[in-house]
């Protein structure tokens, strides 16, 4: 009987690792990013005292605030246009171009530190090169271009775009690499054998395997800018009327304090914001069925 007893294995509870693993993850996300958006999107259907209206999102029509949703609508498509294209082109040149070796870690490496430099220290980067007083300002002014006589203007629509490209560029190089690093070298082989010109290759080819990555990561870059606010306000301050520096008037300012107003505006980000990434998501997805 004992020997019996001893070999009947006795099934003990499996530690969920995998569970256990993500768990600080969910924990973190549910924290700092579900739990506050449902904070902002309950305060926009409320007023002062916290009964339901719908006044906050009518007053989202009011012509300051479709103005400044129309700036950073220009300012994050133009920004984001821009910096899809010079980011392919860069991220072609490292993967595909025939470069040397050392100069592909070399550029990665810078766009995975210049993606995330943003804030004050890029505002004051800029303004230290660009400004009245910059660097390449008073270079170029010794070299008799004045580029402010000329109209160009840090503290405005294309300065602010300007600035917002240098963390821009480096983040479609990180997005659309893997992207091009998928395109098999057998895809152009055999259209070269079967007599395909170089165009015709991209034209009907690798142009459409890379095209939902391309417009998924365009759509990425101008969420990313849309929601960026510490560089812009450290930047211009008040005198570019875009969307998230007036939502920070409306909630923690001394003049604008509207604070359910500035739910209703951070509202409004968030459909923005989650449009332009779900259709990243689904771009996403259909890029990565082609280059599986």
């Amino acid at each position: 009987m004992a020997s019996n007893a001893s070999s009947v294995s006795i099934s003990r509870p499996r530690v969920p690792w995998p569970v256990v693993g993500v768990a600080p993850f969910m924990i973190f996300a549910v924290l700092f990013l579900i739990l506050p958006t449902l904070f902002l999107v309950i305060g926009a259907f409320q007023d002062s005292n916290g009964s339901f209206t719908l006044a906050n999102l009518g007053k989202l029509w009011t012509p300051t605030i479709l103005s400044s949703y129309w700036i950073s609508i220009k300012v994050s498509t133009a920004s984001a246009v821009m910096g899809a294209v010079v980011g392919a082109f860069i991220a072609y040149a490292a993967v595909s171009g025939g470069l040397p070796r050392w100069i592909r870690p070399t550029i990665m490496t810078f766009s995975g530190v210049a993606s995330q430099f943003a804030g004050v220290p890029l505002a004051f980067a800029f303004l230290a090169t660009l400004g009245r007083q910059g660097l390449v300002t008073l270079f170029l002014s010794f070299l008799g271009l004045n580029i402010y006589a000329q109209g160009f203007n840090l503290l405005s629509f294309w300065g602010l775009t300007l600035t917002y490209l240098y963390f821009q560029i480096p983040l479609m190089v990180l997005i659309v690499t893997p992207a091009i690093e998928g395109i098999k070298k057998e895809w152009r082989e055999a259209a070269t054998i079967l007599g395909a010109s170089n165009w015709q290759y991209w034209r009907h080819v690798a142009g459409p395997v890379l095209m939902p990555s391309f417009f998924g990561a365009t759509l990425l870059l101008f969420a990313n800018a849309f929601g960026a606010i510490a560089t812009a306000y450290a930047l211009t301050g008040s005198s570019l009327n875009i969307v998230t520096i007036l939502l920070y008037a409306q909630i923690r300012g001394d003049v604008l304090h509207d604070q359910n107003l500035g739910y209703a505006i951070a509202f409004g980000m968030i459909v923005i914001t989650g449009l332009s990434n779900l259709c990243y998501i689904l771009l996403r997805v259909r890029s990565e069925r082609w280059l599986k």
